[in-house]
């Protein structure tokens, strides 16, 4: 059965967070306070935090400085998964993957189904991975971070998640987690 085995060593893993936004400042990313929140009452590490403007080459600036810092196994990014002309964060992020995770789109739409109904249908959610970061893209809204934290990235990133999660493929915890 699916779920968190209590017997098995937590392992943390270092995570940073993109706001994507031409408007947000520090004071007004809620979206990325909440995944800052999130992660760290988690038990994980913020390893980093900015904002970048939604412009491909601003994002994709950011995101492969962090790809290629071992110190960093996870990226989540927040913002420019719509329909306005503005959002670009998949056109950036995309042509950076080696790997696109498909399910983690399917995986995000089903479990924001059940808060913001067919408005879901908005969003561009996606993940996938860069080198070795798994880089995962939320919209922006606070409601959309709170549904991706907590209805699917906070289990998969627990390495105590059965019967398998992400955390075992990260380069420095292959071996330690099955």
């Amino acid at each position: 059965m699916a779920g968190i085995n209590t017997d098995l060593p937590f392992h943390p893993l270092n995570i940073a967070v993109l706001t994507v936004s031409d408007t947000r400042t520090r004071d007004t990313d809620t979206s990325g306070a909440l995944l800052c929140d999130r992660l760290q009452a988690a038990g994980h590490a913020l390893a980093a935090r900015a904002i970048a403007t939604d412009d491909i080459d601003a994002i994709q600036t950011r995101v492969k400085a962090w790809v290629a810092d071992p110190g960093i196994d996870v990226i989540l990014t927040t913002g420019g998964t719509g329909f306005a002309p503005r959002d670009v964060t998949p056109e950036a992020i995309r042509p950076l993957f080696r790997r696109e995770m498909e399910g983690f789109g399917a995986v995000f739409h089903h479990a924001s189904l059940t808060t913001v109904g067919v408005a879901t249908l908005q969003s561009r959610a996606f993940a996938g991975q860069a080198e070795d970061t798994f880089v995962f893209c939320l919209p922006g809204s606070t409601g959309a971070c709170r549904d991706g934290w907590d209805l699917v990235l906070a289990l998969e990133l627990d390495s105590r998640f059965r019967p398998c999660s992400l955390v075992g493929q990260i380069p420095r915890f292959r071996g330690i987690c099955p």
